[in-house]
């Protein structure tokens, strides 16, 4: 039985009628060599990592939850996509900027002069690029919390849920996980399932999900599983919170490799490039990248 079969998901993995052979790496290093870098990491930290071509599956901590700060961000965003391909909002359609609207943290509209409007893309684009707050909060207006829930319960992730808007703890729908998780509360092998999810077409359709691909390939926060990698377009999504580092990527190789790493309880709580947990997630970024073959 595999590891997929084993964690009870469907997953998409070699596409069909493909010439290619794609090469395994040597799984039992690579999960000695992430084993190693978590251990020494002063907090907890787990991962998952799953080859999408050859179904190489490895994770540890994989199906405990752990708070996902901004990472939540990206089952915003295929929610949206999925209303969108229904026909239930348009992303064309017009956001308006109110003061109230207005909160701290990551993202430039905090800045801009209250009434200015965007659209619903352009709200999304901000989101995942610059993890803008304020942007997220507007499309959660739009979309409704729960509907977040329910797109990520239809696809098989009953652990993924966003609990409120940002920096807006009044707006949870579920106070008690509010407190214990933040923003919202993800698993390592539920995440990453999402995003093996995204390079199969399969989280919304095709053609949505390449383009929440290239809007997540746009992500500008590159000090995490990407500082130490150069030349690859990586659609990713990061995530912190003073105690918290997260992130998942899709690293497109000679095979398509999707990793997840989740931290929590760090120890270094400190905003600097060099942040312990954003190092140890630096590590397995490239173990993974070093692992299989590039193109």
């Amino acid at each position: 039985m595999t590891a997929a079969c084993l964690l009870g998901l469907t997953l998409p993995l070699a596409r069909p009628a493909r010439a290619q052979t794609f090469t395994r790496a040597d799984t039992a290093a690579l999960h000695k060599t992430l084993d190693a870098i978590a251990a020494a990491h002063h907090g907890v930290l787990g991962y998952s990592v799953l080859n999408l071509d050859t179904g190489e599956r490895m994770s540890l901590r994989g199906d405990e939850t752990f708070p996902t700060a901004s990472l939540i961000k990206v089952p915003i965003l295929v929610t949206l996509y999925d209303l969108a391909q229904k026909n239930m909002l348009s992303l064309d359609d017009p956001l308006t900027v109110l003061k109230i609207d207005q909160v701290p943290g990551s993202g430039v509209l905090q800045f801009m002069h209250p009434g200015m409007s965007l659209s619903v893309h352009d709200a999304a684009a901000l989101m995942i690029i610059l993890s803008d707050n304020t942007a997220t909060n507007l499309l959660l207006d739009r979309i409704i919390i729960r509907r977040v829930w329910e797109k990520m319960e239809a696809l098989g992730l009953p652990h993924t849920k966003v609990h409120s808007k940002t920096f807006l703890r009044i707006s949870s729908v579920a106070m008690d996980s509010s407190a214990k998780y933040g923003l919202g509360v993800s698993t390592p092998n539920e995440m990453a399932h999402l995003f093996a999810l995204l390079a199969g077409g399969q989280a919304v359709n095709p053609a949505a999900d390449s383009a929440m691909l290239a809007i997540l390939a746009d992500n500008a926060d590159m000090d995490s599983m990407q500082r130490t990698i150069d030349g690859m377009s990586v659609p990713h999504k990061t995530g912190a919170t003073d105690s918290v580092r997260t992130e998942c990527a899709l690293f497109r190789l000679q095979s398509r490799v999707v990793a997840c790493g989740f931290t929590k309880a760090n120890q270094d709580t400190r905003w600097v490039v060099d942040n312990e947990a954003q190092v140890s997630l630096g590590k397995i970024g490239a173990a993974v990248v070093a692992a299989w073959p590039k193109k």
